[in-house]
């Protein structure tokens, strides 16, 4: 589902040069759960943003679903992200003042390539329908600030489900929570991809969090040392 083939990526700072990935080479199939570990300036989240198509590579080959996309344009990219890839940060990323079920109804209002959902009811029922698949049927109603950092989260995880994408990349996804509210949120991503068989590709600097994960890719200087 997911093929790099030695992609570098180059950031300029100032005068500086950045190889923040260095001829980086990975395949993920369909239905995994693979995480990305490394340490902090390995090229761990860079790689994560090249697989999410929220950035393009300086050379090298991205493959997703057979099609070549390292050489897209922002609005194809922003289309196949729109439709193919969920994304949950460590920061959760909800509005203040909105409710869950509000959070989850978002992305359906404003979904590309007809997959825009127009029918109040519907959006509502899909949302109801992925709170309730992450536990948070009884909170539909509830704001942010009324609900725990597992619960925010989880929040963040039926919004990225939302559009129904095969694929969910989560960042750091218990970065900001406790041990029990981790262990609520893996829970959760274990599930989905068992029942779902959705491809969860996770980034963590957490030992104990990446061996929930099928298999562990390893990341040092923006090259992949270990899968």
């Amino acid at each position: 589902m997911i093929e790099i083939e030695n992609v570098t990526k180059v950031y300029q700072m100032g005068q500086v040069e950045v190889h923040a990935l260095q001829g980086a080479s990975l395949k993920i199939e369909r239905g995994e759960w693979v995480a990305i570990m490394g340490p902090s300036g390995s090229g761990k989240s860079t790689l994560m943003h090249v697989i999410g198509c929220l950035d393009t590579p300086t050379s090298g080959v991205y493959r997703l679903n057979g099609v070549e996309v390292s050489g897209m344009n922002e609005n194809q990219l922003a289309a196949i992200r729109n439709l193919q890839i969920g994304f949950v940060f460590q920061t959760f990323n909800l509005l203040p003042r909105a409710s869950a079920l509000k959070q989850v109804i978002l992305p359906m209002q404003y979904s590309r390539n007809g997959q825009r959902v127009a029918d109040v009811a519907e959006r509502k029922r899909r949302a109801r329908e992925a709170l309730e698949m992450v536990g948070l049927g009884d909170r539909l109603d509830h704001q942010p600030t009324e609900l725990s950092g597992g619960q925010r989260q989880r929040v963040a995880i039926a919004r990225a489900l939302i559009n129904n994408p095969p694929i969910i990349m989560a960042d750091e996804p218990t970065g900001n929570l406790d041990s029990k509210s981790g262990a609520e949120v893996l829970k959760v991503f274990r599930r989905l991809h068992r029942e779902k068989s959705i491809t969860v590709v996770m980034v963590t600097h957490d030992e104990e969090i990446g061996a929930q994960a099928e298999r562990i890719v390893r990341l040092r200087d923006g090259l992949v040392t270990e899968v």
